[in-house]
């Protein structure tokens, strides 16, 4: 499936009828099973919904690090979000990509 921005934002874990989303450099991932994270009031319930490629790559919770803009990330940063990636890969299904 294709998401656009806003499309991916209703799957942010408010509606329990729907699965929670989270993109990584705009693949789809759906941690659903993972909504005791993810879900309202989870530890990373501000990803849902979002491509959280910079705030996981910057080991972020900050919003205005909630974003895919890979611009500026430090080698060191893009390593992590690539950790972050394979764990989810591990972890998740995709359901889909990002498009612009």
């Amino acid at each position: 499936m294709e998401f656009a921005a806003e499309q991916l934002s209703q799957y942010n874990g408010t509606d329990s009828s729907k699965p929670i989303y989270v993109a990584i450099k705009g693949r789809v991932f759906d941690v659903t099973t993972g909504k005791s994270f993810y879900g309202a009031g989870g530890d990373y319930a501000m990803f849902a919904g979002k491509d959280a490629s910079r705030a996981l790559g910057k080991m972020s919770k900050n919003e205005e690090d909630v974003s895919p803009s890979l611009e500026g990330l430090t080698e060191k940063e893009m390593t992590t979000l690539n950790d972050w990636e394979k764990k989810f890969e591990a972890k998740y299904p995709v359901v889909g990509r990002v498009i612009s």
